[in-house]
C-alpha cells in the first residue's frame, strides 16, 4: 500500500487518495499526486509570479477602449483576482471601476 502524504496546507494525516489527487478532508485542500502545480502560472512583466490577493503597479499607461480615459504609469491596483483568458487580471482601479489587465504591462508591489 503506497504511502499517503500529509497535507501541505495544514499538515493533516488524514488525507486520502481520490484518482490522480490526493484531499485533506480537514481543510478540502486538493493537490496533485505528481507535485506539479494544477493551473497556470501568471507572472509579471518582471517574471515575478502573482497570486490571488496580490497588490501590482501599472508599467505603461493603457488606454480603456471604448473611453477617453487612461490607466497612468505608476498606478496602484489592489486585491486583484487572475483569471484564465487573454487580460489575466480581473481588479478594481478607484476613480475608473471594475477593469481586465494583461500581466504583462503590470509589476507586483
Amino acid at each position: 500500500m503506497p504511502q499517503i502524504p500529509a497535507c501541505p496546507e495544514c499538515g493533516s494525516t488524514y488525507a486520502y487518495e481520490d484518482g490522480e489527487l490526493f484531499i485533506c478532508p480537514e481543510c478540502a485542500h486538493e493537490w496533485s499526486a505528481s507535485g506539479e502545480s494544477d493551473g497556470p502560472v501568471f507572472k509579471d512583466a518582471n517574471g515575478n509570479s502573482l497570486e490571488d490577493g496580490d497588490t501590482v503597479t501599472v508599467i505603461k499607461d493603457l488606454k480603456i477602449k471604448g473611453t477617453s480615459q487612461v490607466v497612468k504609469v505608476g498606478t496602484r491596483v489592489k486585491n486583484i483576482r487572475l483569471v484564465a483568458g487573454d487580460h489575466d487580471i480581473d481588479c478594481k482601479i478607484d476613480g475608473i471601476g471594475a477593469m481586465k489587465l494583461k500581466s504583462e504591462f503590470v509589476k507586483k508591489g
